[in-house]
């Protein structure tokens, strides 16, 4: 392997570091449209984990999983904007 697998793990932290941001914002934003925009923002880095844990460990279940939680955060996203619009 060429890459180290610590350098995986410290790119891990970071994004587990700024989906802890995304949390603030959930916790602090003023608008609903504000905490929607930081569970997507969360989702999208917990995909980035799942892949990056993939590539550490060399499974690539992983990467299945990862879509498979991306496909369903995205429908998601899509009822709770429908929702919001009034659309429901």
């Amino acid at each position: 392997m060429i890459v180290s697998p610590i350098l995986f793990f410290v790119v891990c932290a970071f994004l587990l570091l700024f989906a802890a941001f995304g949390m603030a914002r959930i916790a602090l934003g003023p608008t609903a449209a504000d905490r929607v925009v930081a569970l997507d923002t969360i989702n999208t880095l917990v995909v980035a984990v799942m892949i990056v844990l993939g590539a550490a460990y060399d499974q690539v279940v992983f990467v299945d999983v990862a879509i498979i939680y991306a496909l369903v955060s995205f429908v998601g996203t899509l009822y709770i904007a429908r929702y919001l619009e009034g659309g429901l």
